[in-house]
This record gives structure tokens, sequence and C-alpha cells, in this order.
């Protein structure tokens, strides 16, 4: 049984945040656009986020594990079928290469699929759908605190834009496909060691369908899709936290007569010289001189929003705290974190004689 957790390297009682995060950071690790990518391991934690980062599914799959039927229970019977493996996780396509029988085992995880599913799992049309593909920009402490737009530049495969994606020439008519006779699919048997197994697969010629175009689209040559350098608009929101990552679907890329896959964008947010984010709060220090700090005074500030004028009391202690409603992150339209100011009184490091005498007679009244 698949541990989804452990996959996704959470803990059971993880939090659906948590689940989220977890994911970004490894889709981001392993996906197959990356020169360190792995295609096998974003595959598993897709699977994993999918089951955990919803509800239903993971209060059966806490149940059951990842034996559940979609019916809302196990699968009567079959708890030793990993999904989409086969008997158990065992690998059907090797373990016969050395066989000299008249066979043609083909891939074996097919057939036991069509065989226990009643020819469902590969004969029914699915939708297609591309690559999902990531980025990631840099962005100011700034922008990050309350939001920008950025338009990116990215080479992708895309819809035609001559054919809208449907690989026919403008206004042809479409004709029926002559290779599966306007079925969308093609039925073939396999001599296996069960003996002849009947499948069928999608047409590769009209991508189920059931029709191709009299004349095809001279720009793409068919295919509906072409490879090329488009510009994306992305929204980040206010408040987005450095590493997160957007995701844009439909942004990844095209596939012929199908759906294109989804962006990940991650965000790399700029360090700030002066303030630094706990939470929905912006935190800065601010140095007082010793005078400043016994006796009181006001200090400009530069924020993010503009200067202001803060008031420092009189007598303050080092490290004391200053809080500025609504001076820090936004939480939602009308509400924003605070900014915290962080007291430092600078000490100087040699003192006049007049500063002396002023400070032995403090001494001698106790200050």
């Amino acid at each position: 049984m698949k541990d989804y957790y452990n996959i996704l390297g959470v803990n059971k009682g993880a939090s659906k945040d948590e689940i989220k995060k977890a994911f970004y950071k490894l889709a981001h690790k392993y996906h197959p656009d990356k020169k360190e990518g792995n295609e096998s391991k974003f595959k598993e934690v897709n699977e994993a986020y999918q089951v955990l980062s919803d509800d239903s599914k993971r209060s059966k799959y806490d149940q059951f594990g990842s034996g559940f039927s979609a019916g809302g229970g196990p699968a009567s019977g079959w708890e030793g079928f990993s999904q989409g493996n086969g008997f158990g996780g065992f690998d059907f396509s090797e373990g016969f290469q050395n066989s000299n029988a008249d066979f043609d085992f083909g891939n074996l995880n097919d057939i036991f699929s069509d065989f226990f599913t009643g020819g469902a799992g590969r004969g029914r049309t699915e939708t297609r759908r591309g690559r999902d593909i990531s980025t990631e920009i840099q962005i100011s402490f700034s922008e990050a605190v309350f939001g920008t737009s950025r338009k990116i530049l990215i080479t992708k495969t895309s819809n035609c834009v001559t054919c809208n994606g449907t690989g026919a020439k403008p206004n042809t008519k479409m004709e029926t496909c002559k290779y599966c006779n306007g079925q969308g699919k093609i039925r073939e048997a396999r001599r296996t060691i069960l003996g002849t197994i009947s499948s069928t697969k999608i047409c590769e010629e009209c991508l189920g369908s059931g029709e191709v175009p009299k004349e095809k689209c001279e720009n793409c040559k068919g295919k509906g899709i072409l490879r090329k350098e488009v510009e994306i608009s992305v929204n980040i929101p206010a408040g987005i936290r450095d590493g997160e990552m957007i995701r844009m679907t439909g942004g990844g890329e095209a596939v012929s007569k199908g759906t294109a896959g989804d962006l990940y964008i991650k965000i790399n947010v700029a360090s700030h010289a002066v303030f630094k984010r706990e939470g929905n709060d912006l935190v800065m220090n601010l140095d007082l001189k010793l005078s400043d700090a016994l006796l009181g005074t006001e200090y400009p500030i530069q924020t993010l929003d503009g200067q202001i004028s803060v008031k420092i009391p009189e007598g303050v202690s080092i490290n004391e705290i200053l809080r500025i409603k609504g001076k820090g992150v936004p939480i939602s339209k009308n509400k924003r974190g605070d900014l915290l100011i962080k007291l430092k009184i600078k000490f100087p490091n040699k003192l006049s004689h007049k500063s002396r005498e002023l400070v032995e007679q403090l001494k001698k009244e106790g200050i």
C-alpha cells in the first residue's frame, strides 16, 4: 500500500495548507522539465496530493488505504492491487522478457487492466492532457506585500492560432476518419498466456474524434499545435510568501485535440534592507539615542506606504516594541497586519568631559 503521507513528507495530521506547500515544493523539485527532474516521482507526488487534498478521498484513504474504491469502501477482495500497476505493483511488462513462447506479451499491465475492468480502462474515451511546466520569477519585497502583475515569456507547445487547435485548414470540411471508420477507437486482439484478449485503443489518426480535416492546416501541418514563444500575464496576489507557487490552469503544454497542462510559477521574494516579515506583520529595528530613550521624542519612519512620524515615549527600554496598526501585510481587502518597531538604544563609545559630568549627576540621583 502506498503511504501518501510519507510520499509528501508530512504527518498524518497535517493540515491542508501543509499538504499543499509540501506538494508545491516536491512538484517543483521533480518536474520533468527540470534538469534534476524525475517523472516517476512527479507522478507519485501528484497522485498523493490528489487524494490527500480532497477531504472525501483522504477520509477513505485513512480508513481503507490506497486500495479504496471510488464507491466509498475498500475494493472488495482486491486490496493487493495498487493503483494502475496490476497485481500488487508487479510490472507485468517485465518478467517474461526471456521467454521463447509464441505469445505477444506486450504490456500485460494494460491487458490485466482491461480484463478486470471489462475493457473500460482503455476503451473509454479520455481527454488528452498536455504536460505541466514550471518557471520562476523574482519580485521585490514591496511587490510581495502589496501584489503586482508581471508579463513573462515562455517557449512552449501552444495551440495553432491559424486553425485554433483543430489542425484543419480554415473553412475546410471534416470527413470521417478512414482508420477507425468514425468510431474514434481501434479494436485489436492479442495472443497472451491467458489466450486471445481483445482490447480497444484511441485512434492515433483522429485522436478519438472520429473525424479528420479534408485539408490540413498549412501552418501546423494538421497537428493543431506549434512550439513557440508566448507572453503570459501573471497576477501576483498581495501577501505572497517567498517560495510560494502560483498555478495557472491551462498555461502548460498543449496537445492535439485535448486540454493543456498547467503552468506552475515559483515566486522568489527579494530581501529588504529594513523590513522583515513575521506572519502578517512587518518588523524593523530603530536605533535611538540614549537621551531620546530617556526623555522621549518623535522619529520620522519611512514605511512601505510612505513616511510617518512615530512618537517615542520617555523611559523606553532596550528591545521594547512599538506597534503601528494597519501598516503590515494585507490580509483581506480591509484588513492588514501591523508594523512592529523594535527599539535599539545606541550607547556612545566615548563621553565628553561635560557628558561625563552630567552622567555622574544622574548616577548620584540613582538613575
